[in-house]
C-alpha cells in the first residue's frame, strides 16, 4: 500500500511537470526562426540581375611574313590577308549585381566590369538592357553601372552589416556558372576577415555556397536587407567548399553613394606606414601585450601626419577618439575621416602619452596607407647576422637616399633569431632600439644590452624601398 501511494506521488509529479513544460512560452529565439526564406526571395530576387561584360584583348596575328620575292606573292597575299595586324579577340565575363534604386543604378563588383568594351544587364526574365559603368572604386571592389529605368522595376533595401553576427541568417542570389537567378542559404560564419585583398579589408565571412557568377550579387539578412556584397571565395578548386566573402553594406553603401554623386571616392590621407604590435615590439617599447596601439614604421615627407609632429616609432592609440587596436582598422578610420577636417590623435612617445591634432589630407591615387609587412615569428638566443657598411656603388641599388645611414646584412644565418624574426639578406639596418646605426658594432653592441636587459632588440630596416620595423627577441 505505501508502494502504491509512492509511486501514484510520483506519476503525478511527473504529469505536473509535463503540463508546465507544454505551457511555458516559446523561447523570443526559435520565434524569430523563418519556416523558409520564400517571402524574400519572391520580394527581392527580381532586382537581383546577371552582368556580362566584353573585353578586347590585343593578340597579334600569327600570319607568317610573305618574303618579297615568293612567287605568287599577290595570292599568299589575298589569302593571308597581308599585312598582318593584330586581333581583336573578344573575351567574356559573367557576374552579378542588383538594383539599388529606381533610377535604374545597378551595384556589382569593380573586377568584373573594370576594362570592358561592353556591359548588359540581363533581368531574371531574360530581358537584357545596355548599362553604362558610373564609376568603380578598386581599392573595395564596388563598382556602380546605370541602365535606362524599366516599368515595374524591383530595388534592394540596404541593412546593417555591423548588425549581422556570427550565426545569423545569410542568403546570397545570384547567377552562379551563368545558370541565371539562384538563392543559397547559410550563415555569416565571422565578420571583419582581411583577406589581403587591399588596405581596407573588413569581409563578412558565409558558408552560404557562393561560386564564380555569384561576384557583385547581393547578401541578405532574414528581413531581405542587403548585408553585403559578394565578392570572394576561398577555394583550392574554385568551387565552392563553405568559405565566401562579402563586402559590409556599411562599406558598399558610402561606396556606391559616392560614386553616384561625384563618379569618385573621397578618401582621408595620413601619410605613414603602420605596423601591428607584436609581444616583442612591445616589450622592446616597454609595453605590456594588452595595450592598445600601432607602431608607426615611417612618415612620408611632406605628408598630414609630418606635419601634425608624429614621428617614427611612435605608437598610435587613439585615433577621433576611438582606442587603435590594428593598422587595419586605423586605415579605415583615416580614410573614412573628412578631408581638410582636424582630427585628434593620442600617441605614446618614449614612453609618454601624448595629445596632437592632425588635418587629414583628400588621398590620390597613388596614395596609400596599410599595415607594413610583418614576417616571421620572434625568438632565439643569437643574433644570427653577418654585417657590413654599406657599399657606396650599391647605395643606388638598394634605394638609399642620400644622407641615410646603416648597415648591409650581407646573410642570415638560419634558423637564428634573426631569421626567425623575418630579416633578410640585403635589408638595410638603419636603427637599433630608435639610435641610429652606422657600423656593424653598433648593431651589435645594442644586441648586446638587449641581452642584458632581457628585451627584444627593435631593429629599424629598409626593404624594398619601405621601412618597417623588427624585433628580434634577446
Amino acid at each position: 500500500m505505501r508502494q502504491a501511494s509512492v509511486t501514484d506521488l510520483r506519476c503525478r509529479m511527473l504529469a505536473g511537470a509535463l503540463v508546465a513544460f507544454l505551457a511555458a512560452p516559446v523561447p523570443a529565439l526559435s520565434q524569430q526562426v523563418p519556416v523558409d526564406f520564400t517571402a524574400v526571395v519572391q520580394q527581392k530576387a527580381p532586382a537581383v540581375v546577371a552582368i556580362t561584360t566584353k573585353q578586347r584583348v590585343e593578340e597579334q596575328d600569327r600570319t607568317p611574313a610573305i618574303p618579297d620575292d615568293l612567287p605568287f606573292r599577290e595570292f599568299f597575299r589575298r589569302y593571308y590577308d597581308e599585312p598582318a595586324m593584330p586581333r581583336q579577340s573578344p573575351r567574356q565575363a559573367l557576374g552579378s549585381g542588383f538594383v539599388i534604386d529606381s533610377s535604374g543604378h545597378i551595384v556589382t563588383n569593380n573586377h568584373l566590369v573594370e576594362d570592358a568594351a561592353e556591359i548588359q544587364v540581363v533581368f531574371g526574365d531574360r530581358k537584357s538592357v545596355p548599362a553604362k559603368l558610373v564609376g568603380r572604386d578598386p581599392a573595395t571592389d564596388i563598382a556602380v553601372l546605370k541602365i535606362d529605368p524599366q516599368s515595374n522595376m524591383t530595388t534592394v533595401t540596404w541593412g546593417d552589416s555591423d548588425a549581422a553576427e556570427p550565426g545569423s541568417w545569410a542568403i546570397a542570389i545570384g547567377s552562379p556558372f551563368g545558370l541565371g537567378g539562384t538563392v543559397t542559404v547559410g550563415v555569416v560564419s565571422a565578420r571583419s576577415r582581411d583577406i589581403h585583398s587591399g588596405p581596407y579589408d573588413d569581409y563578412i565571412q558565409t558558408d552560404a555556397s557562393i561560386n564564380r557568377g555569384n561576384s557583385g550579387g547581393p547578401l541578405f539578412n532574414a528581413a531581405g536587407e542587403v548585408i553585403g556584397v559578394n565578392t570572394a571565395i576561398f577555394s583550392p578548386s574554385g568551387v565552392n567548399i563553405g568559405i565566401g566573402f562579402a563586402i559590409p553594406s556599411q562599406t558598399a553603401r558610402s561606396v556606391a553613394d559616392q560614386l553616384i554623386r561625384t563618379g569618385r571616392v573621397e578618401r582621408g590621407y595620413m601619410g605613414v606606414r603602420l605596423q601591428d604590435m607584436t609581444s616583442a615590439l612591445a616589450q622592446a617599447l616597454g609595453r605590456t601585450d594588452d595595450e592598445e596601439g600601432v607602431l608607426v614604421a615611417a612618415v612620408e615627407p611632406g605628408s598630414p601626419a609630418e606635419k601634425a609632429g608624429i614621428r617614427t616609432g611612435d605608437v598610435i592609440t587613439h585615433f577621433n577618439g576611438q582606442a587603435v587596436t590594428s593598422g587595419r582598422r586605423l586605415s579605415r578610420a583615416v580614410a573614412a575621416a573628412k578631408p581638410g577636417a582636424p582630427v585628434a590623435m593620442a600617441v605614446v612617445r618614449d614612453g609618454k602619452a601624448q595629445d596632437m591634432n592632425i588635418v587629414i589630407a583628400q588621398r590620390e591615387q597613388d596614395q596609400s596607407m596599410s599595415p607594413a609587412r610583418r614576417d616571421g615569428p620572434d625568438g632565439g638566443k643569437r643574433l644570427g647576422l653577418a654585417l657590413s657598411p654599406i657599399p657606396e656603388a650599391a647605395r643606388g641599388q638598394l634605394g638609399l637616399e642620400p644622407g641615410v645611414s646603416g648597415v648591409l646584412v650581407q646573410r642570415v644565418e638560419p634558423n637564428s633569431p634573426a631569421a626567425e624574426s623575418g630579416l633578410r639578406d640585403g635589408d638595410v639596418i638603419v636603427s637599433a632600439n630608435q639610435q641610429p646605426v652606422g657600423a656593424p658594432s653598433e648593431v651589435a653592441d645594442a644586441w648586446t644590452q638587449a641581452q642584458r636587459n632581457k628585451k627584444p632588440i627593435l631593429l629599424r630596416v629598409r626593404r624594398d624601398g619601405q621601412y618597417l620595423f623588427v624585433a628580434v627577441a634577446a
